[in-house]
Parts: structure tokens; sequence; C-alpha cells
């Protein structure tokens, strides 16, 4: 079973409404396909002869030591595709010692993640229109003993997600009539959402008035959204909180080199999965460069695209510390709940281990740019090569 078998028994389980939000883009969804073509365009020159018996592949960020170099990115209202997602990912990350990031749009709360995986989980927070929104949900995080904080900064607007507003998916997160129906091919889902209704907000429901309900708190959580989102806030944040201070969404090395300046203990290169800029660059185009500028400094960490455990190594020889990735895992907790979240995660962790011995690593330390196919220059390097029938090769050519 591979990542695509998950993707497939999530769409089976949902109605087209929900399962489109979780696959959509924004715009033309040129950035999707742009984040996988990154990773299917990129080449590892295998080294053999080399003793692989013995492969690990843990690897440590900000002084934890985790099982493997891929955590689970996060996913916003993950709770609408099957009960209690959020708090069955922190789960498996947990039991698959692997860091999880909450959403800021999650149904379950910071305070019950800080129960489940304290040492595993971190938060995302977003930047509300009443900064004491903001202030006061930095001050749950620390008190529910959790190390990291993840500021996302590439959401400056809602985006333009023509696929879901198609399908039937408003503000309002009320479903049609027509979406309802189409939704009774999926009668497990139906169930849940006839006993459970629309998702709630739990971190996100005491700002909203006393018993608000949850419409009242996703109408107030969609007011909150769009705050303007500036350098001011990372100093803010930064002097709130005393744990490991993330940026997620940055896509510039004069950002990043930023973020350091202002104490950021790590960034992670991410282009909000494809979700908000159509245009844009894929993540794994721009860690090089952003690895140049930082990464000796602070760890740079990527998300977008990654499908397979090679994918991950890839990111690691262009010099990332560390991969998230959000849609395989949530497919798995759509699919199976706890276990099929462990399962996606099983499959990466596979992956990677036999990408590791077909490639010659033992180890997650060893992998680097020496494993990348390199180029040669048009005026550098030629070697005229001839093969048995008299054929030349130019390797410049090639």
């Amino acid at each position: 079973m591979n990542v695509d078998d998950l993707r497939r028994l999530a769409k089976k389980r949902l109605p087209k409404v929900c399962y489109d939000f979780i696959e959509g883009g924004t715009d033309d969804e040129l950035g999707l396909i742009t984040n996988e073509q990154a990773f299917r365009q990129l080449r590892i020159v295998p080294r053999y002869l080399i003793d692989v018996s013995d492969r690990e592949q843990s690897s440590t960020l900000f002084g934890s030591t985790y099982s493997s170099p891929i955590g689970i990115a996060p996913t916003g209202l993950a709770g609408l595709f099957r009960h209690g997602a959020d708090l069955m990912l922190a789960e498996a990350a947990r039991d698959a010692n692997v860091p999880f990031i909450l959403s800021g749009t999650s149904t379950s709360s910071i305070e019950d993640l800080g129960k489940v995986a304290p040492d595993h989980g971190w938060y995302q927070i977003y930047s509300a229109v009443d900064p004491s929104v903001s202030e006061d949900m930095i001050k749950r995080v620390r008190d529910a003993g959790l190390k990291t904080l993840v500021f996302t900064v590439d959401v400056p607007e809602t985006s333009n997600r023509e696929r879901s507003i198609r399908s039937g998916w408003g503000p309002s997160r009320k479903l049609t009539w027509k979406t309802k129906f189409e939704a009774l091919r999926h009668s497990a889902w139906m169930i849940q959402w006839l006993q459970h209704g629309t998702p709630y907000f739990s971190n996100w429901a005491r700002y909203a008035g006393p018993n608000a309900s949850a419409k009242e708190v996703a109408d107030f959580v969609g007011r909150q959204f769009g705050a303007p989102m500036t350098w001011k806030h990372v100093e803010r944040y930064r002097k709130l909180w005393n744990g490991n201070f993330v940026l997620k969404g940055i896509m510039h090395p004069d950002d990043a080199m930023r973020a350091h300046s202002l104490g950021v203990d790590g960034i992670i290169v991410s282009n909000h999965g494809g979700r908000q800029l159509d245009n844009a660059p894929s993540p794994l185009e721009m860690l090089p460069t952003i690895c140049n500028v930082v990464g000796e400094r602070m760890p740079v960490m990527l998300d977008g695209g990654v499908r397979r455990g090679l994918h991950a190594l890839i990111a690691l020889c262009m010099g990332a510390k560390f991969v998230f990735q959000g849609r395989p895992t949530l497919y798995g907790v759509t699919a199976g709940g706890v276990a099929g979240a462990a399962k996606a995660l099983a499959i990466f962790r596979r992956e990677i281990d036999i990408s590791m011995a077909q490639i010659g690593a033992t180890k997650i330390h060893d992998l680097g740019p020496q494993f990348l196919m390199w180029k040669y220059k048009p005026d550098e390097h030629k070697q005229a090569l001839s093969d048995t029938t008299g054929r030349v090769y130019d390797t410049a050519d090639e």
C-alpha cells in the first residue's frame, strides 16, 4: 500500500465537497502540480558497494530526537473529515515518535493536545484581528506544556479556491441540500455529520462569547482571519514565547535572513500546499537558496508536495533539516482513524528505509548534495566517450 491508495480510500469515504476541500488549490491549481513535479524532476545518484545492512533514520530537531525525518503538517478542519481527527493524528505522531502540528483551525483544543502528545505536539498560530486573542493563545500553548509555536505567515488574504466553491463549500460552512444529497452516497460520513454537525473550533470558542454555537464560533473565526501580518507580529510573538519559535510559509531568502535576525528558531519553507498563490515556485525550488543563507544558523524545514519517502530524502539532500507532509496523513486518518494515520507514517518510514539502502546511505546525516545528479557546464568537463559501437557521447549535452 502507498499514499495514493490511502487517497483513494479517503475519496471513497468522503462526499465530493469534503474531498475537493482537501485536494483543491487556488485559481487554476498550477501550484499543486508545481509542488509534486519539483520532486519528479530531481534525480538521485546512488552509491554502491556500501554495507547498508544497518540503517538508521532518526533525526534531531530542536534538541529532540525523532524516529524519522518526516512529521505531520497542520491541516485545517480535519475533524470535518473524521470526527476527532486532530487528536487521532496527534496520537499517531506520538506513537511513531514524530512531530505533529495542530492547525490553527483545528476542532480539538490546545489543552487536549497537551494531554495527548505534550512532547510531540506543536501549535500553529495565525494572527487574529484582535491581538488579545492571539496573545492569549500563546499563553495557552505555554500552559499546556507544548514546546514549539508555529506562526503561519503565508495567508495575507483568503485565496480563490474555485474547486471548493463549485463543490458547494461556502463561508458559512453550511452544506446545501444538493451537497447533502450527494453526501448520502457516503453513509459513514453522513452519519457523522448528522451526529456532530458544523465543525466546532474549540480553540476559538472562548473568544466568541458565552455559549456560542458552532456556527457562531465559525463566523467569529471568519471575522478574525485576514488580520494584517507584519514583522512587528514576529517580534511581539517572539517576546511572548520562550519556546521554539518557527515561521511557516517563508519562500524568499531575504525573509529567511530577517526571521533569523529577529530571533526565530527555525523556518518551514512552504507555499501552503499550493493553496494560496498559484504561480508561486515550489518550496523545493526555493530550498537551496534559503539553506545557503540561513541553513548554518537555524533549522530549515520543508512542506509541500511530499508524497513518497524518497521525496523526503531529496529534500534532505538539498539542505532541509526536516520534512513535513499534510495531505497523506489526512488521507490516512480519514480512511481509518488512528490506524490510518499510523499507516501513512509507516509507509513513509518504509519508503525512506528502502530508499536509503538504494542510494547507499546508512544514516540521515549521511545525506547531502553529493547524492544529487550534477550538471556539466557547456564549456567545462567536456569528455568524449565511445561505446563499443563507436558512437560518441558528450557529457556536456546529457
